[in-house]
């Protein structure tokens, strides 16, 4: 009997198998290490972190956006490729549970920079950070909503879920593509706010910040690889192969019974 906790079937070329090993390892060190340094520079270089209106509080806000709207995203969309054999029901549960883990961080990290303001009397919501930030945040709310009503807990009839399918993938890879592109916006805009005369001149912080942004980024480009490839997608199952036929026979009119 086959196991099925193996990121691929056995009917797959060991070479693709082993190539998506080494992708999928590479994906984690990469956003691993995003979380870690986004940590060491909030907590060494900016003072730590605290839930008291002050900088230490905002430093909150950056380790919880890159943890929870960049690599917890991220991994929730991955999961379908790693788990390809496993029951989808079971595969449409963790991808929820991971996405609503991401969800929590990122409403910790919005409340930590809105408090750190309001403590600071600084304005909200003026820079294009923000702007890309909350409208990523938003989006991510209704897609986690939608996904729950339409796949975890269905409520839709079965065409509309087939119709509506290919929209939640692209928006979950729009999504991410919105994270880390507001993740960058930020880091651009600390840098600016926190070493202005320093930046330009190499200073050490500068220099982990502008790493940082390259992992998101490698995050990024590489998770959108393993995500998009069709050798990596999973197998055809029953339950598949129902929702397809069915959703045919509703837009072509046909027959469930017709070859």
């Amino acid at each position: 009997m086959q196991d099925k906790t193996n990121i691929m079937d056995d009917s797959a070329p060991r070479p693709i198998r082993s190539l998506f090993a080494w992708l999928v390892g590479a994906s984690q060190i990469l956003g691993l290490a995003s979380v870690v340094l986004t940590g060491v520079w909030m907590g060494h270089y900016r003072g730590g972190f605290a839930w008291d209106g002050s900088a230490r509080e905002f430093n909150l806000h950056p380790l919880c956006m890159v943890l929870g709207l960049v690599f917890l995203q991220g991994d929730a969309i991955l999961v379908y490729r790693v788990f390809r054999n496993e029951p989808k029901r079971n595969v449409k549960l963790l991808h929820g549970i991971i996405h609503l883990l991401a969800l929590i961080m990122s409403i910790i990290g919005f409340v930590a920079v809105f408090d750190f303001h309001r403590a600071a009397k600084i304005p909200d919501m003026y820079s294009l950070h923000s702007w890309c930030g909350m409208a990523t945040l938003v989006l991510f709310c209704l897609q986690w909503v939608m996904g729950l009503l339409f796949f975890l807990f269905p409520v839709a009839s079965s065409w509309l879920r087939a119709s509506y399918l290919p929209i939640h993938v692209f928006c979950g890879l729009v999504l991410l593509v919105m994270a880390i592109g507001s993740c960058l916006l930020g880091i651009t805009e600390k840098l600016l706010f926190s070493i202005t005369s320093t930046y330009s001149l190499f200073a050490p912080e500068g220099v982990l910040a502008n790493v940082l942004g390259l992992l998101l980024v490698s995050f990024g480009v590489l998770l959108t690889y393993l995500i998009t490839r069709d050798e990596y997608r999973r197998p055809p199952n029953p339950e598949e192969e129902s929702l397809s036929v069915h959703f045919k026979t509703l837009t072509e009119g046909g027959s469930p019974s017709t070859p």
